[in-house]
């Protein structure tokens, strides 16, 4: 299995990330992709992009060095009831939506607490991925609100980058990979790079998930078709 786009990845607008808009689209392009999404960090984060940063993507070309930028976000689940912090306007200019839960933006709760906060977000038409959900600190009733992500069309991204780096994901997104198996539920693999050498770098994930059999057919950015037909039928974005 291969992917043929990443979209989830940080640029220098997030401030904990190292490399230009620029320099992320010509790896993508190096490694063959056919997008990338720029999905720098809502304004809850430390050090997130300035407040005209979303609205002014829409100067960035739909294409460079022949792959399609994905303008994005990644935007921080903030509170129990799924709230976001970004407004629904910026979201609505914006075509890729991920949401996370990270420890500096979200507050300390019980896995009840989590499991409302996502079953709320799969309500979200503006949510296309939910982001690296595996993380043991915000774990939530998997076999409950899995098959909601799905019904409600929400991509749940399994995060390379979190395989080695979040406490409990390892373990974590293997048993949420194996339940999408299950329920049928599509995912994204994406790399999280913080830095353009990253980017497209998920051999991690995609070790873990041929480890277990996953259906490549479940995975949208495994093929052109597949990744087309879901922007098709969730976003505004052509290729």
């Amino acid at each position: 299995m291969k992917i043929i786009a990443d979209t989830h990845c940080h640029t220098l607008a997030s401030t904990h990330a190292y490399s230009t808009l620029t320099e992320v689209a010509r790896a993508a392009s190096e490694k063959g992709l056919l997008a990338v999404g720029i999905t720098d960090h809502g304004k809850t984060m430390p050090g997130a992009p300035g407040k005209w940063y979303f609205h002014n993507l829409s100067a960035v070309p739909d294409s460079l060095f022949g792959v399609r930028v994905l303008r994005g976000i990644e935007a921080n689940i903030i509170d129990f009831d799924g709230g976001l912090d970004e407004a629904p306007s910026i979201l609505e200019e914006l075509e890729w939506v991920i949401v996370s839960m990270h420890g500096p933006t979200m507050p300390a709760g019980r896995k009840d607490d989590y499991t409302r906060a996502y079953l709320r977000v799969a309500e979200n038409p503006r949510v296309h991925v939910i982001g690296h959900c595996g993380t043991e600190d915000f774990r939530f009733d998997y076999e409950r609100v899995l098959p909601v992500f799905s019904e409600k069309g929400k991509l749940v991204e399994i995060n390379s980058h979190s395989l080695s780096t979040r406490r409990g994901a390892r373990e974590n997104c293997r048993e949420i990979a194996l339940l999408c198996k299950k329920y049928r539920v599509p995912i994204v693999v994406n790399s999280d790079a913080h830095f353009h050498a990253s980017v497209g770098e998920v051999e991690e994930a995609l070790r873990m998930l041929d480890a277990i059999d996953f259906p490549e057919e479940l995975v949208a950015n495994s093929s052109r078709e597949r990744f087309e037909r879901y922007l098709r039928t969730h976003t505004k974005v052509n290729l």
